[in-house]
């Protein structure tokens, strides 16, 4: 049994696009399909369906992936306890939202590598979902909480969403007194077809059938777009007070409340490097530190 020839089966399982399994795998195409072959050889049956849309499992496969996950799962465990593993160093891929990794998680990397040198990050911020069950990452801070998988999960942070627009748009616009002036204005959000979570969809909420003007599915165009004084947008406080120039409108009306929650696969959950960062992500402070005026009070 060549365990190597079942972990490039795995990869295939979880990124059904030959090139994307073969890119994770540090292989070319050509050379992981032959290792897949060479596999269905050896056991005489076929484990994927192939069509222009990428390999998926036909029914031995699928039998064959849950056997080979739960074997996976005991090799990181032996691996988890080894010695090598009980050292402060190696490479941990952590999965975040696009505005939290960006905003709130990379300038964090400075403490952090500060701290812990030989530890090495990939941070994976995008407009949308990295997963642990299917290994493409260690750990991953999500929207909502997950309920399957082989995870330890832990609350990180609740966070609010409110309604912003630039100085400038604000001071040459109609005022925004209630919320159905809303409706005429320019108005930045979501792209709808590339909404990744239902957490997103706040603005359907409180505005019915109202659709953005200028769509992005990245956070972070929003609050660029948002801040250049194109339109009013619903966004994190994390990321709004981050900027100078942002003014909250209707703060006792429109307030959207969410939370981030920490996945991190239970197989390599008390190796210290996953430990150590764990612990950091939930010390760091979400929102920016308000520093207070230290000048003397006058008499």
């Amino acid at each position: 049994m060549n365990w190597d020839d079942y972990r490039l089966f795995l990869s295939v399982c979880r990124r059904p696009r030959l090139e994307d399994a073969a890119a994770a795998a540090g292989l070319d195409p050509t050379t992981l399909s032959r290792r897949v072959k060479r596999l269905e050889t050896s056991l005489g049956a076929t484990l994927f369906e192939r069509s222009r849309r990428g390999h998926h499992l036909t029914t031995y496969g699928e039998k064959l992936f849950s056997q080979i996950e739960g074997i996976e799962g005991l090799v990181l465990e032996i691996e988890s306890t080894s010695a090598s593993a009980q050292v402060l160093s190696g490479r941990v891929r952590l999965g975040a939202p696009e505005g939290l990794g960006t905003t709130v998680l990379a300038p964090a990397m400075f403490d952090f590598k500060r701290s812990y040198p030989n530890i090495e990050i990939d941070l994976v911020a995008l407009s949308g979902f990295v997963s642990v069950p299917k290994r493409q990452a260690d750990m991953s801070i999500l929207l909502t909480r997950p309920k399957t998988g082989r995870l330890k999960v832990r609350k990180l942070w609740d966070y609010d969403l409110r309604l912003y627009g630039s100085s400038d748009y604000v001071a040459s616009h109609d005022p925004v007194e209630k919320r159905s002036d809303l409706y005429d204005h320019a108005l930045v959000g979501y792209t709808e077809d590339l909404i990744y979570s239902s957490e997103l969809r706040y603005f359907q909420d409180l505005l019915p059938n109202v659709v953005p003007g200028l769509c992005s599915p990245s956070i972070v165009a929003q609050t660029k777009m948002v801040a250049a004084g194109v339109g009013l947008g619903i966004l994190p406080t994390f990321m709004a007070e981050r900027e100078d120039n942002l003014v909250e409108l209707l703060s006792e009306d429109i307030k959207v409340e969410r939370t981030f929650w920490l996945s991190i696969h239970a197989d390599i959950a008390s190796v210290p490097r996953i430990r150590m960062l764990v612990e950091f992500l939930t010390n760091l402070q979400l929102m920016p530190v308000q520093f207070q005026d230290q000048s003397p009070a006058s008499c």
